[in-house]
């Protein structure tokens, strides 16, 4: 039972990193990075730094914790068990 919960847990925090790094990718996408009113309404705004560190923070931080997680991981099971 147990160790179904830290798989559902993981796959939760997989599936919010996506989303993180996806909704922080749009917002690269979509802002006109030359004119402040385009993201001034923005969570974070008036300033570009703001925006960006609120939109595109969590995403960067979510890949972080999962490459950090992922490495942890394979130390203490070997590369050779992914093929098991």
């Amino acid at each position: 039972m147990k160790r179904a919960l830290v798989r559902a847990g993981w796959i939760v925090l997989l599936l919010f990193a996506v989303y993180a790094v996806l909704r922080g990718a749009v917002e690269l996408a979509t802002i006109h990075w030359g004119d402040p009113a385009s993201y001034r309404e923005d969570w974070g705004g008036p300033s570009l730094v703001g925006v960006l560190l609120v939109h595109s923070g969590p995403g960067v931080v979510g890949v972080v914790v999962l490459a950090v997680a992922w490495r942890r991981w394979r130390g203490r099971h070997g590369a050779s068990r992914l093929l098991d």
